[in-house]
């Protein structure tokens, strides 16, 4: 429990300190880019452990879903294939954002 309190309060910090890092000039304010770093990284490292929950939960579904019932198991896996593929493009798109960005 208090794990996931700590948790939610980190998350809730980056969440909050992520658009200030953003909005911020070129160089107006001393320490900007550096901030933004902190900012992209932790945005990532978001993106990252929500595609993994993602591609965790997709494939001990597929998993499952072939043991009950062999016989569709290429169905499955192709469901399966796509899936993983929207999810990591997901990741993908965030790393892209947060290089633009940065």
């Amino acid at each position: 429990m208090k794990k996931a309190v700590l948790l939610l309060t980190v998350l809730m910090v980056v969440l909050l300190v992520a658009p200030a890092a953003f909005a911020q000039d070129g160089g107006a304010a001393a320490g900007g880019k550096g901030a933004l770093a902190i900012a992209a990284g932790f945005g990532m490292a978001i993106a990252a452990f929500g595609g993994a929950l993602g591609q965790g939960k997709v494939a001990s579904s597929a998993c499952e879903g072939i043991a009950r019932n062999p016989g569709a198991a290429g169905a499955i896996r192709a469901a399966m294939i796509l899936g993983l593929v929207f999810i990591e493009t997901l990741a993908l798109f965030t790393l892209a954002i947060i290089m633009l960005k940065a």
